[in-house]
């Protein structure tokens, strides 16, 4: 005897049984059909792109806000050279008022070989710096940012100290900021339009999925199966392709987050390592980048879900 299936076990009814109890009707959707197969694919395609753009704009908006807190929490005291002054000396007040400040982790002033350093990429080395009217520099640490108070610190230095001017890298600050949202916008713009495709794409994939199983929702809905499970059938069904596909998506993205991670981590003494570690530090998305990715898959699957149980509905009323 061949086995029953789930259509002619509906479509046959409370009909007298004879000879030994037949096989449990299967799903009624088929659950390896190609269509599924092709939309797990797609999805789990646009799924890693999607985790992969979010990946990178968490990266930029980490790498952004690590690098504003480091210039925060620096500042610079410049000491000009003038004629009949001991510039040494006065550098040495600067740097006493500037540790004696509120709020002042540490104030040091650069050594003779540090402005050697730099300044070679314009003057080259091997040359005697002692005859060049050179300011010296005096880097001051802040410990609490907020507990500074620059403005006081700039006037004390003018009235205090003879050629002495504070720069606090405000300009700087205000430049990188707006690089850094700048780029966080473009990211964020991104992923939105990566998202939008990833929508297209399900819904079409979805639809041509559904197409392939008109024939099961017309023959159901004949027999007199209800509409709402009809679609509850294909919502589930498409709700696990939705989530398979994206689940792999977000594995796939995850993995390749990881990996350069971890292949960063090891050239981190190089070159090359030191100038990525300071523009993205050590390549880690952290736990917002994986959350994030967690969610983008589960999103895929509910609209994946959604649109098939729409679709259902409106191929239903176009029979009736």
């Amino acid at each position: 005897m061949s086995e029953t299936s789930p259509l002619k076990a509906l479509a046959a009814g409370p009909a007298r049984r004879q000879g030994p109890r037949p096989t449990p009707p299967g799903p009624i959707v088929p659950a390896g059909s190609i269509a599924g197969r092709s939309l797990t694919i797609v999805v789990a395609i646009m799924s890693f792109l999607a985790c992969l753009t979010l990946g990178a704009v968490t990266l930029v908006r980490d790498a952004s806000l690590d690098w504003q807190s480091d210039i925060v929490r620096e500042i610079t005291i410049q000491v000009r050279p003038i004629d009949g002054v001991d510039t040494d000396a006065e550098a040495q007040k600067a740097t006493n008022l500037a540790a004696s400040t509120p709020g002042v982790a540490s104030a040091r002033p650069l050594s003779s070989w540090e402005n050697a350093q730099l300044l070679e990429p314009w003057l080259g080395s091997g040359l005697d710096m002692s005859d060049l009217p050179i300011p010296r520099l005096i880097v001051v640490e802040l410990a609490n940012p907020d507990a500074v108070d620059l403005t006081q610190l700039s006037t004390r230095l003018t009235q205090e100290v003879k050629g002495a001017s504070l720069d606090d890298h405000r300009s700087w600050t205000d430049r990188l900021k707006a690089m850094a949202n700048a780029t966080v916008i473009i990211g964020f713009s991104i992923l939105a339009l990566v998202f939008v495709a990833t929508v297209l794409s399900v819904v079409f994939a979805t639809r041509g999925a559904m197409s392939s199983n008109r024939d099961i929702v017309s023959v159901l809905h004949y027999v007199g199966a209800e509409a709402g499970f009809i679609a509850r059938e294909f919502q589930r069904h498409f709700l696990i392709l939705g989530l398979k596909g994206g689940l792999w998506g977000a594995a796939g993205a995850t993995l390749m987050f990881l990996v350069l991670s971890f292949l960063f981590g090891r050239s981190i003494a190089t070159p090359e390592g030191d100038q990525v570690s300071a523009l993205f530090g050590r390549f880690a998305i952290g736990p917002t980048g994986y959350v994030g990715a967690l969610g983008i898959a589960i999103l895929i699957a509910l609209m994946t879900a959604i649109t098939s149980r729409l679709t259902v509905f409106r191929h239903l009323a176009s029979i009736e």
